[in-house]
C-alpha cells in the first residue's frame, strides 16, 4: 500500500520545506517516497528540497514548464502502486492517506479519491471563490475530476496512458478524469480535508493577467485539441459546462459588436451594450452573492474565451513520451 507523493514546484522555496515535512509525517507507518518535480525554479526550491528524504528532479532548461508537465515529470520517476499528487505550496492532512487508501481498497473500480482543499489565501477573489463549499471543487461523492490533486491508483493511470498531458497549460486534472472515466473508472471526493493550500498572494486580476501570459488560460482549447477524435471526446463535450458558457460569450460578443450598426443610431447600440454588460454582471453578482465576485467572473469569461482558440491550434507533443530532465538529489 506504499505511496509515491509527487510535489509539483516552481519557485516554491518558501513553502516546499513545510510541504515535504507534512508528506513525510503522513507517510509514517504507510511507506513510500517523496518526489519533488520542479519546473525550473530560479529561487532556492531545489536547495531546500535537497535537505529532505526526497527525490528531487527538474526539467531540462530547454523544456518550458506547464501545468500538465509537472505531474507527468514526477510520475515517470515514481515507483509505488499509489500516486498522491499535490502542489509544493500545500500541506498534506496527516490522516488523509490512510482513509484514502482504505476507500480504494474497498472500491476496486475507483481510480482516485480526494478530499477538500482548504484555501488559506483570502486576499484573492479566485481562491475565495474556490474555497466556498458551494464551489464545484468541493462537491462530495462521485466527481468528474480531482482539482488540486489526490490519491490515484497506478494501475488505472497506466490504463489511461499517462498521468498528465505535458501539452496542457490548464485542465490537466479534467483531462485525466475524462480519460479514466472513459475506461470505466470512477473518482470520488471524501467529506474530509485533503490539503491546506496557500496559493499566490496576488490580486485576482493580476493573477488573471499572469495566467494569460503563462498560457494557463489556453488550457481548455488544448484540452479540446487533445481529446479530438479520441474515445473520451463525447464524454468531454457532455461533462464540460464551460463549453456552453464560452459559446454564449462568443454570441454575446458578436451581438455587442453588431448592435451599434443594427440599431437606429450607434449611440443607441452602445447604450444597449452597456445595459447588457451591467445586467450580466448584476446576475452573476446575485449568483455569487458578491458584486466583486460577479464582476471578476465576467472579466474572466472574456479572458478564457479569447484564449480558447489559441490553445486549440497550439502544436502538440506526444503526451506519454519521456520528459527530458535530471535528478538533482536522490534520497538514500
Amino acid at each position: 500500500m506504499a505511496v509515491s507523493v509527487i510535489l509539483k514546484t516552481l519557485n516554491e522555496g518558501a513553502r516546499i520545506g513545510p510541504a515535504i515535512e507534512s508528506v513525510l509525517a503522513a507517510l509514517g507507518g504507510i511507506g513510500g517516497e517523496v518526489i519533488v518535480a520542479d519546473g525550473g525554479s530560479r529561487d532556492d526550491t531545489l536547495a531546500v528540497a535537497a535537505n529532505y528524504q526526497a527525490r528531487v528532479v527538474q526539467l531540462e532548461p530547454a523544456i518550458r514548464p506547464s501545468c500538465g508537465i509537472g505531474p507527468q515529470l514526477g510520475f515517470q520517476y515514481s515507483r509505488e502502486p499509489f500516486i498522491c499528487l499535490m502542489d509544493g505550496d500545500m500541506l498534506l492532512d496527516p490522516d488523509f492517506l490512510p482513509e484514502a487508501l482504505a476507500y480504494l481498497a474497498a472500491n476496486p473500480d475507483a481510480a482516485g479519491v480526494t478530499g477538500h482543499v482548504e484555501e488559506m489565501n483570502d486576499t484573492s477573489l479566485e481562491y475565495v471563490r474556490r474555497g466556498r463549499r458551494i464551489s464545484p471543487e468541493n462537491r462530495i461523492g462521485a466527481i468528474d475530476r480531482m482539482n488540486g490533486g489526490g490519491l490515484y491508483r497506478r494501475e488505472a493511470v497506466e490504463q489511461a496512458g499517462y498521468l498528465s498531458d505535458r501539452n496542457l497549460h490548464g485542465y490537466e486534472e479534467f483531462d485525466l478524469g475524462v480519460r479514466l472515466r472513459a475506461r470505466g473508472w470512477t473518482l470520488h471526493r471524501l467529506d474530509r480535508p485533503f490539503v491546506r493550500h496557500f496559493g499566490h498572494a496576488l490580486n485576482a486580476y493580476a493573477l488573471l493577467v499572469r495566467r494569460w501570459k503563462s498560457g494557463y488560460l489556453r488550457g481548455i482549447g488544448e484540452l479540446l485539441r487533445a481529446a479530438f477524435g479520441k474515445p473520451q471526446w463525447k464524454q468531454l463535450i457532455q461533462d464540460l459546462p464551460e463549453l456552453k458558457l464560452w459559446a454564449a460569450v462568443y454570441v454575446w460578443l458578436i451581438a455587442m459588436v453588431a448592435l451599434p450598426f443594427a440599431t437606429a443610431t450607434p449611440a443607441l447600440g452602445l447604450a444597449i451594450d452597456a445595459g447588457l454588460i451591467a445586467g450580466v454582471i448584476g446576475l452573476m453578482s446575485l449568483r455569487q452573492r458578491s458584486l466583486s465576485l460577479g464582476l471578476y467572473a465576467v472579466v474572466a469569461w472574456f479572458f478564457h474565451a479569447a484564449a480558447l482558440p489559441l490553445g486549440f491550434f497550439h502544436r502538440r507533443q506526444a503526451p506519454a513520451a519521456w520528459i527530458d530532465s535530471r535528478v538533482v538529489h536522490d534520497a538514500p
